[in-house]
């Protein structure tokens, strides 16, 4: 009787697994029904700069070559104490065209990119603002035209996709692993109106819409989540969309460790406290389903009829295989399908001990 319970609980995890992926897979194809604008606004783009030098000296120069009739830069220095201030200066004084807003630590908001931020779209000239960091670069010269487009009457909010460099290690597969699948949750919510997700580094909102929320106002004393938690305050039943074509990509170059990745994985587990119920509700039935899929497949192969849970078990990866296979193609993530059921098990079980590690004590920024 306990074994044909879990048997069942088994299924039904699978199943919403199974029905999870194929929602994924709707934001993997072109949408030709899709609204998209053919003007080309004018583009404040705000890059955000710190301790930052050796970026901003190599990658500057790929936001410069947009082939864009109609945008201006803004370099937004918050409080860097390395070589980037005599860089900044340099640009400065040769550059004209750039735009430098030097930000000093405020007492009151000491650390907080959210205050920096709202001094940069303050200082923005036009209405349209696409943000990044100067540790990335646009993978084409036509990433501010890809993401314009995007923008309409009703579309006010554009997410776009961040992709890390490819290195030759476990860390970074599980790492670009990690940031697809968040990507497509964040994409496939957006499409169904219930976006909760953005990329600080590859997305883009109007004035209007920031300042109709009244900013970061409301979570301006939480260090972590700014564009989470705007996107939560200002998403309505139409406004966001995304960008899902290879030009609007742009690429992380900085290296980011295991243990990096595991704290920028704790406070964003930690944040999802902060997002709609709805929302907290399809995350938490997505990772729990995805932990009993595996976990009781494991028990009732020994206990039930090995059979049904193989056919059962290979009908969910053989799901995760195609539409994780045609998402590696569209955001050009090689060599992560050939390792997807290892590698998607080695998340699992790092996801669970973010988990323990929360319930045990939470992360530093968030005491």
């Amino acid at each position: 009787m306990i074994l044909t319970v879990i048997f069942y609980i088994f299924v039904a995890c699978t199943a919403i697994q199974i029905v999870y992926y194929l929602i994924f897979s709707s934001v993997l194809f072109s949408n030709k029904n899709k609204e998209l604008h053919t003007d080309t606004p004018p583009i404040s783009l705000i890059i955000y700069v710190k301790n930052s030098g050796d970026y901003l000296s190599k990658n500057l120069k790929y936001f410069k070559e947009q082939n864009y009739p109609n945008f201006e830069i803004l370099l937004v220095n918050n409080a860097s104490v390395d070589n980037t201030d005599d860089i900044l200066e340099d640009i400065r004084e040769h550059d004209k065209s750039i735009r430098i807003i030097d930000v000093e630590n405020n007492e009151s908001f000491w650390g907080n990119k959210k205050y920096t931020y709202t001094l940069a779209i303050k200082a923005a000239k036009h209405e349209h603002l696409l943000f990044s960091e100067i540790d990335v670069k646009p993978i084409s010269k036509n990433w501010i035209l890809e993401m314009s487009k995007h923008f309409s009457l009703k579309k006010s909010i554009v997410l776009g996709y961040k992709k890390y460099s490819l290195k030759s290690s476990l860390t970074n597969l599980v790492i670009r692993l990690d940031n697809l699948l968040q990507t497509l949750k964040s994409f496939s919510f957006a499409k169904f109106n219930s976006g909760f997700s953005a990329s600080s580094k590859n997305y883009a909102f109007t004035k209007s819409e920031f300042f109709r929320v009244k900013g970061f106002i409301n979570h301006i004393k939480i260090r972590e989540g700014k564009d989470d938690l705007f996107i939560k305050d200002a998403i309505n039943n139409h406004n966001i969309t995304f960008s899902n074509t290879e030009d609007s990509f742009v690429e992380c170059l900085e290296k980011t460790s295991l243990k990096q990745w595991f704290t920028n994985k704790r406070n964003q587990l930690n944040l999802q406290n902060k997002y709609s119920l709805k929302n907290k509700f399809l995350l938490f039935l997505f990772s729990l389903t995805k932990y009993l899929t595996y976990i009781l497949s494991a028990i009732l192969f020994f206990f039930y009829p090995w059979k049904h849970i193989l056919l059962i078990i290979i009908s969910y990866f053989i799901t995760q295989f195609i539409v994780m296979g045609i998402a590696t193609k569209k955001f050009k993530e090689p060599h992560l399908i050939f390792l997807l059921p290892v590698l998607d098990i080695y998340l699992v079980l790092i996801q669970i001990t973010i988990f323990i590690s929360n319930l045990i004590s939470k992360p530093s920024h968030w005491k």
